[in-house]
């Protein structure tokens, strides 16, 4: 089952402050690892935040609202797992406005900015490498997706994805060691590194959006625990 983290807040602006938390740290769960979505605890919650329950209610439900979060009376609070089609139609989404904000960071991301990304695969150079240390890819493999949306240089995108993001995430933890896509993600992220770095707007757009459309083909064909 997975396991929310959380570390003390302190007072000033502490509904906000206990609503970052909590989105951030359902950001890091295995959203889909269990047979049952992940619960939250109000005691659990109030004491690793330091805070009483009221704020812990409050921020449910405005997780609640957003979509996040769903909590039902005698039961409690989960986090919302998305249906096979629903994942389906975020990651078509996703791969539309991804393939946008690589567009845009030909165009407004500096060389260095660019350069850095290349430096996040150099101990992965190969698909060994990266099913060798796939819970460390699988990081590097999600700050990959999310710089390129911060490369872009727009906030309203960086706005949109936002919501998109935490369940582009799980699965992709999820997924990225099933059926050797660890290997074929390596040499995409190279690919896509070097469109980038030629400022081809055009072709770093289509590798993007088709990274991301591979996903989806990945889990209508393979992936049977959403349904």
């Amino acid at each position: 089952m997975s396991v929310i983290k959380l570390k003390p807040i302190a007072a000033p602006g502490l509904k906000d402050s206990v609503v970052e938390a909590l989105r951030a740290a359902i950001a890091e769960m295995d959203i889909y690892g269990g047979d049952q979505p992940p619960r939250l605890d109000e005691r659990k919650l109030a004491e690793d935040l330091g805070v009483s329950r009221t704020p812990i209610r409050e921020a449910i439900s405005c997780l609640e609202r957003e979509g996040l979060v769903v909590a039902y009376p005698r039961r409690g609070a989960f986090v919302v797992r998305k249906t096979k089609a629903e994942i389906l139609e975020i990651i078509s989404v996703w791969a539309a406005l991804e393939g946008m904000a690589a567009r845009l960071a030909t165009q407004h991301a500096t060389d260095a900015e660019l350069a850095s990304m290349r430096r996040m695969f150099v101990t992965f150079d190969s698909g060994n490498e990266a099913r060798a240390n796939i819970d460390e890819y699988s990081k590097t493999n999600i700050e990959f997706h999310q710089r390129i949306i911060q490369l872009s240089k727009s906030k309203l995108l960086a706005e949109i994805t936002d919501g998109l993001f935490i369940h582009m995430r799980a699965i992709r933890r999820k997924t990225i060691g099933e059926r050797d896509r660890a290997a074929e993600s390596v040499i995409d992220h190279m690919r896509i590194i070097e469109a980038l770095e030629a400022r081809d707007a055009t072709r770093s757009e289509r590798l993007v959006r088709e990274h991301a459309m591979y996903l989806g083909d990945h889990v209508r064909r393979h992936v049977d625990y959403l349904n």
